[in-house]
């Protein structure tokens, strides 16, 4: 079983594109941004989505393994297509309510005025993040499929 495991290209695809996206995210914030920041190898957020890496390596795995047309490839998309879609809607939207919510708390009890400085809180996506993160799952399928399992 385990052995079943360990060589089933979809699994390596998803387990690979999952694990570089994170460790992308710190170079990719250096080239943005000029300062290193390794937290993003463990953190929520940031370029590219593993999220979004992760599941579309997978569903384009199971399309270049099993078929397209096939029962597995519709769940594998339809899984793909809900976390790409929280990932750049819900948890992007509910990481503007943390901020706003962590800079009334911090402008309340400090006295200031409500300013937008304090803004820094990252709990989902933007959209660019996400396509970032399912070009990369892309990529990684094709390579893990057709070059890794020849």
């Amino acid at each position: 079983m385990i052995y079943d495991i360990v060589h089933n290209p979809v699994v390596i695809a998803g387990f690979i594109a999952m694990l570089s996206a994170q460790l992308m995210k710190p170079f990719a914030h250096y080239f943005i941004a000029r300062e290193w920041d390794w937290f993003l190898v463990i953190s929520n957020g940031g370029m590219p989505s593993s999220h979004s890496a992760l599941t579309t390596a997978v569903t384009m795995a199971v399309g270049m393994v099993s078929g397209y047309d096939t029962p597995a490839f519709g769940v594998a998309l339809a899984i793909t297509s809900v976390v790409t879609y929280d990932a750049a809607n819900v948890r992007w939207q509910s990481g503007l309510h943390a901020r706003r919510i962590n800079q009334l708390i911090r402008d309340v009890f400090s006295g200031r005025e409500i300013t937008e400085d304090f803004l820094k809180e990252v709990i989902g996506h933007t959209p660019r993040e996400v396509y970032g993160g399912v070009l990369w799952g892309i990529i990684v399928a094709i390579v893990v499929t057709e070059i890794w399992f020849l």
